[in-house]
């Protein structure tokens, strides 16, 4: 297994495939965009819970070595010193991951909420013959039962939100970094040394004039060409929203990350400095 994992979470279509391929440049590392480890944990937590009717015979401590052995398992095979687990269920997990790894870091990628919707109607409006997983295969909806069903509490978006809030004032700001989206695009240089400083690792020289990744495969079968392609250059894209008005300001204030107030526990983020 890799020496050290530490876990990449928060909001989706906020840079997490993005920063997983940037930290694939460094020969050290492994990153990819969502790993299966995410869903072979819950699966092994249920089996490990009363849940299954046999786990009364399951000690403490072997339900905490199977646990322990989803990653071990999954990783012993990758010839990398470092590993970085993404999945955005990790926010809701620090109590299990706190004990597991002590040493490891939760990054949390993070993006105005209204943005983060207008990534996901564009890419909908990109591929308009495609019927996709996010919203159940259904085809009869408007941008607004799309919205709606991100933002719901079992949604895309509303779960990951929650999950994030349960992190950030969960009392483990000394182990987890929020990145914002504008940070990561606008000064990839200054973002990433802010992130290698947070979690202790050695400089390293990436190249963001030639970042690319993709998972065509999963996509498709998602029905959602494009929805972890990277481009080649790491920039910031200003354009126009195409949410209706009502929609857009409907999120405006749900970036708390950014208010100084409603972070008491001095949780680091690293956001653009304009």
């Amino acid at each position: 297994m890799a020496q050290t994992i530490h876990f990449i979470s928060g909001l989706p279509r906020s840079g997490s495939t993005l920063l997983s391929a940037i930290l694939r440049q460094n020969p050290r590392f492994h990153a990819m965009m969502t790993s299966p480890v995410g869903g072979i944990y819950i699966t092994m937590l249920e089996a490990v819970s009363r849940k299954n009717e046999a786990a009364v015979f399951i000690s403490p401590q072997q339900k905490r070595d199977l646990l322990a052995g989803v990653f071990r398992n999954y990783y012993q095979t990758i010839d990398r010193e470092v590993a970085f687990d993404t999945n955005r269920i990790w926010c809701s997990k620090m109590p299990a991951l706190s004990q597991l790894f002590p040493s490891a870091k939760l990054i949390c990628c993070v993006r105005h909420v209204p943005w983060i919707m207008d990534s996901v109607e564009r890419l909908v409006r990109r591929n308009a013959f495609d019927l996709s997983g996010m919203f159940g295969y259904e085809g009869g909806g408007t941008v607004y039962t799309r919205v709606n069903r991100l933002a719901g509490g079992d949604g895309m978006v509303g779960y990951a939100l929650d999950c994030l809030r349960e992190a950030f004032y969960g009392g483990w700001a000394d182990r987890m970094i929020l990145l914002t989206y504008e940070a990561l695009t606008r000064d990839p240089a200054g973002a990433m040394a802010a992130l290698y400083a947070f979690i202790g690792e050695p400089p390293f020289a990436h190249d963001f004039a030639n970042v690319e990744y993709r998972a065509d495969d999963f996509d498709a079968a998602l029905g959602s060409p494009g929805l972890h392609t990277v481009r080649r250059e790491v920039a910031f894209e200003e354009r126009q929203t195409i949410l209706p008005p009502d929609l857009f300001r409907r999120f405006e204030n749900d970036a708390f990350w950014m208010n100084p107030e409603l972070n008491p526990l001095d949780v680091p983020v690293i956001r653009f400095a304009d």
